[in-house]
């Protein structure tokens, strides 16, 4: 089974959505995590797909929560197309 590329247009929630439709996968399933630091706190995503649940590169300010959706779901894209090492069509061999 080769998941095939998403087309680099659109919000990477989108053509995760996308990904997971084409592949008959479960929709993904987002988190937001917080993390207090000083006075402020920071906010990250993690999306879970497929079984894995990858986390966002970056933490972000509170009002910018979309893009740590966003960072988490093209972590997930990659992933699941074959853009990263550790995707499943390379560990998997699908």
């Amino acid at each position: 089974m080769e998941v095939q590329s998403a087309t680099p247009t659109g919000p990477w929630q989108d053509q995760l959505d996308s990904v997971c439709r084409d592949a008959h996968l479960h929709p993904p399933v987002f988190q937001i995590v917080s993390d207090r630091r000083g006075g402020r706190t920071a906010w990250s995503s993690r999306v879970t797909v497929h079984g894995k649940t990858l986390a966002a590169r970056f933490w972000y300010d509170g009002k910018n929560l979309n893009n740590a959706r966003e960072d988490a779901a093209e972590c997930a894209v990659k992933w699941l197309t074959g853009s990263e090492s550790s995707s499943p069509t390379q560990q998997w061999g699908w």
